[in-house]
């Protein structure tokens, strides 16, 4: 399946931000206003970036507060939304995202809700956009899926779908199984985002604390399950808030969501990655340190003993039983002190292991090996999900 982020999700300028998405191997990206607001490049140089870096840009957002408001307050908003348009236009989007308002003067009338969401996508139309409406979890009338649903098929435009998003349905304890009556062509598109199960206010656990699939407690995989039965076949998008991620930089980060991605893709039976191989035991830990000898004064008072020294390199080997420690003085900086550098695991397969650790985006480290060397492959730790280091 195509695969996608939204700019919100990483760190940095738009500019960076597309960058870490295309070198981590997504196909398209969400553009998150401000992000678009902020940049120095017009919509078109954006737009041209994009398709320079083999990105798609699959969706605008948000536009907020446009339904259920009085007549007055609804043509500006049609107003503020053609602008929006005109710009979509001009950055290569054909579809934005409409989030139920949560504006005081929205009133509880699904049937207004219905004509004017149908208003709106009949302008949109004409730009040769789609409006894809999503229930925000603290929206005003309109909080779940389901609702935001029965609007759009009541409104009946070829122009409007729905958009369906893990948090605000998971966190509300919504039932998934309802997207499955959902007709597959009127799911315009599909954002996810775990997060941990706090006790804390929804809209503060939204914008801070959502998390990649797999990171948290909801059940992300059963939900994509759904929404595939149900027929749809966009993008598996990516949208999480978290104040974490936003202050790491973006190449780095934006593997770890596409690997998340490519988990969650095995989990649900749309992808197949080399099977796991459960490790054995653990064989080392590593640490690097740029002074060995109050180091080799702990590990002695401990039991351990000082048992080989590496043929070419400053690297000695400890051992107490079947615990195993290298210490290694030669990638030390003085400044950093002793740290843990690699935890080596034991395999029964160690080739298929790191056949998988490669496929789930964590690269074939570069060693260099004397002739009587093992011919064996290192392997990057992954930051959240596993690490293989053979």
């Amino acid at each position: 399946m195509r695969t996608s982020i939204a700019t919100v999700s990483l760190s940095g300028s738009l500019t960076e931000k597309l960058t870490a998405a295309a070198r981590a191997g997504f196909d398209g990206v969400e553009i998150f206003e401000n992000d678009l607001l902020a940049a120095v490049l017009t919509p078109e140089e954006v737009r041209a970036r994009c398709a320079d870096l083999g990105l798609t840009v699959d969706l605008y957002q948000p536009l907020r507060d446009i339904e259920a408001v009085p007549a007055d307050l609804f043509a500006r908003n049609l107003r503020r939304a053609r602008h929006k348009f005109a710009l979509m236009r001009r950055l290569g989007a054909d579809t934005v995202l409409v989030c139920s308002s949560v504006d005081p003067s929205a009133v509880d009338d699904d049937a207004l809700a219905a004509e004017q969401l149908r208003e709106l996508a009949d302008l949109a139309d004409d730009f040769g956009i789609r409006v894809a409406y999503e229930a925000l979890a603290w929206g005003r009338h309109v909080s779940t899926y389901d609702h935001a649903w029965r609007i759009v098929e009541a409104a009946a435009h070829p122009a409007l779908g729905t958009c369906l998003d893990s948090f605000h349905i998971l966190s509300r304890g919504s039932d998934p199984r309802g997207i499955e009556d959902i007709p597959g062509e009127k799911i315009f598109f599909l954002q996810l985002a775990d997060a941990p199960l706090p006790a804390m206010d929804v809209l503060q656990w939204s914008r801070h604390h959502r998390c990649f699939p797999g990171q948290g407690g909801f059940d992300v995989a059963g939900l994509v399950r759904h929404v595939l039965r149900a027929g749809y076949t966009g993008p598996l998008s990516l949208e999480v808030f978290n104040d974490v991620v936003r202050q790491a930089q973006a190449g780095p980060a934006a593997v770890d969501a596409r690997r998340s991605l490519l988990m969650l893709q095995e989990e649900v039976g749309a992808a197949e990655p080399p099977a796991p191989v459960v490790p054995t035991g653990f064989a080392f830990a590593e640490l690097v340190t740029p002074d060995a000898q109050p180091l080799a004064g702990l590990l002695d008072a401990l039991g351990f003993a000082r048992t080989a020294r590496h043929r070419s390199k400053p690297v000695d080997l400890w051992q107490q039983g079947e615990a195993r420690i290298l210490v290694n003085t030669g990638a030390a900086v003085r400044r950093e002190g002793t740290r843990l550098a690699a935890v080596g695991l034991e395999s029964p397969d160690p080739a298929s292991a790191a056949a998988r650790a490669e496929a789930l985006l964590a690269p074939v480290l570069p060693r260099r090996r004397a002739p009587e060397d093992a011919p064996l492959d290192a392997v990057a730790a992954t930051r959240r999900h596993g690490a293989v280091l053979l």
